[in-house]
């Protein structure tokens, strides 16, 4: 019989689940309590969240939803990053403090709609950043701009050119 603890906590698990972009499970056996304090520091910058939940109240709260998949990697110790921002962010920050501290064991990962394995979430850590690929594309768009600009003035330079000559010639 649950007791209404663990019925309230698959429940508002369960409700923070349904608002996320970005689902990343994680293992951290073998990371230190000041670790896990930076990593849940390093993640907030991000606008995103760490938790130890129990792997049986997580399967209970994903079951029959979207997040269903995540449960065959509920195994061992977990740690569950979710997040409503920007998963490119989440991303860079959970694979930065991989980098630097290796205990830290990505296992799977959902964003927005698809199930990602490590390798994948790990590509898309390498993305640009959201301003990044904005400046790339405007600066783009601004090169096509100023070669079209230059390709419609061709011929009225051209044009004022020969003029130029002839006046010179009919000067002679």
């Amino acid at each position: 019989m649950p007791t209404q603890a663990k019925v309230d906590a698959v429940a508002e698990l369960r409700t923070r689940l349904a608002e996320v972009k970005t689902v990343v499970l994680t293992e951290y056996r073998g990371l230190t309590v000041q670790q896990l304090s930076d990593l849940r520091k390093q993640l907030r910058a991000v606008s995103a969240e760490y938790k130890v939940i129990k792997n049986r109240l997580t399967r209970l709260a994903i079951k029959s939803s979207r997040l269903e998949e995540l449960g065959a990697h509920l195994t061992g110790p977990t740690g569950v990053v979710f997040s409503k921002e920007d998963p490119v962010a989440l991303a860079k920050a959970l694979h930065a403090f991989a980098k630097t501290n290796q205990a830290l064991a990505i296992k799977a990962g959902y964003v927005e709609g698809q199930m990602l394995p490590p390798a994948q979430l790990r590509a898309l850590a390498d993305l640009p950043s959201r301003e990044q690929l904005r400046a790339l594309l405007v600066g783009t768009i601004q090169g096509i701009l100023a070669q079209l600009v230059v390709v419609l003035t061709a011929p009225q330079r051209e044009l004022v050119s020969v003029l130029q000559q002839r006046g010179k010639n009919a000067a002679e």
